[in-house]
């Protein structure tokens, strides 16, 4: 198939056709958010999934089975997938946990109006390139990257599924209501997880203990994440995942760009990134 067949246009971003059919798109824009909502947005490949393991075992208060007992995209569903149901969303209970890859000004309108809780999560763009060539191996229903030089200059361009990652995260950064927004990225996970688990708590008004805080630490260590078959994706239907050529869950740690680009690619990425995000006053951790 075509990248014509296999991705469409929506907003100005490409979009794999097999998630995002017409009804969902439209039970997207229409959908209507409570105020106690939580919803974690992230590029794809910055950690979506260490979150949705992280905030319900917080929201449950460290209960184990709040994350062994559902897969992770029925725990919190991606909110522009979903087809449409009188029922499904409403029925869950407060408070609800949505995750979205979308850019800010791709929000439906009554995001704006109640201001639900957000989790942004970022991750160094370099790792994110790596990820996202790895998984656009593995994942049947999304273009094969072709030639590593081709696929990058694809990612600088934002030529990729959700747009480019340089204006998704400027566009949350410059996100209006940042009381509402927790801005954490995936190295701060890696540095110092008890910490980032605790920060989270505090942001989503659940205080812990710190024995509490000390069991969800350890249940969301990415090898005992990847012993869960509710999070490790093993219940995908091998048509969608072709675990031969990469795992879902592959190596969960930071700088493995270093292992995967060229002298000349990293370069020209560093060149890229300083020109596209000289004007962003936030202080990464990986800069």
């Amino acid at each position: 198939m075509t990248e014509a067949e296999i991705y469409k246009l929506y907003k100005g971003v490409y979009l794999p056709s097999s998630l995002h059919p017409p009804e969902c798109l439209k039970y997207y824009e229409e959908f209507a958010f409570c105020k106690d909502d939580i919803l974690i947005v992230t590029y794809p490949k910055s950690g979506t999934s260490w979150m949705q393991e992280i905030v319900p075992l917080i929201v449950s208060g460290g209960d184990p089975a709040s994350v062994e007992t559902l897969p992770t995209w029925k725990r919190i569903p991606c909110l522009e997938a979903q087809k449409p149901s009188s029922t499904f969303h409403f029925k869950r209970p407060s408070p609800r946990m949505f995750a979205t890859h979308f850019q800010y000004n791709m929000m439906p309108s009554s995001f704006f109006e109640v201001k639900p809780k957000v989790i942004y999560l970022m991750r160094n763009p370099k790792d994110v390139f790596t990820s996202s060539f790895h998984y656009h191996k593995m994942a049947t229903y999304l273009v094969k990257p072709g030639p590593q030089s081709e696929f990058f200059r694809k990612f600088l361009d934002g030529r990729v599924i959700y747009g480019s990652w340089f204006d998704h995260v400027k566009g949350w950064l410059n996100a209006e209501d940042k009381e509402c927004i927790m801005y954490i990225s995936y190295e701060e996970l890696i540095m110092d997880l008890k910490a980032s688990v605790t920060r989270i708590a505090q942001f989503l008004e659940k205080p812990l203990d710190a024995e509490v805080i000390e069991k969800i630490a350890d249940q969301c260590l990415f090898k005992n994440m990847k012993k869960n078959k509710s999070s490790n994706y093993s219940m995908i239907p091998a048509n969608l995942f072709d675990e031969t050529k990469s795992k879902f869950l592959r190596k969960g740690i930071a700088g493995d760009w270093k292992n995967q680009l060229t002298a000349a690619e990293a370069e020209h990425f560093d060149a890229v990134y300083k020109d596209k995000m000289k004007d962003v006053k936030y202080k990464f951790v990986w800069d």
